[in-house]
């Protein structure tokens, strides 16, 4: 049981942290994630262990899915911002 809590200690600052990465354009899948981490970790102490833990590992995968896509679109963004204006046939 100790083992399980300290896990949960460990893992749950750790997805929140990987969510944080997330901050304007479409978060909303993160923020959902995060949210069923926080659900499945409140679920723990009301003795649903199994669920809560269930629910916990889950939207830790979810967030860290979620947060890996929003970045690639985020760097994408950067990328295209970072390039040199397209030169016309009047420019000199």
């Amino acid at each position: 049981m100790k083992q399980l809590a300290l896990v949960i200690v460990l893992v749950f600052p750790l997805s929140l942290l990987a969510s944080g990465s997330a901050l304007a354009a479409d978060d909303s899948k993160v923020k959902a994630a995060t949210g069923q981490v926080e659900s499945g970790a409140k679920k723990i102490p009301d003795g649903k262990i199994g669920e809560g833990v269930k629910e916990t590992a889950k939207g830790i995968g979810n967030t860290v899915t979620e947060g890996a896509k929003y970045s690639g679109e985020k760097l994408k963004e950067a990328g295209k911002a970072a390039e040199p204006p397209a030169k016309t046939a009047w420019a000199s």
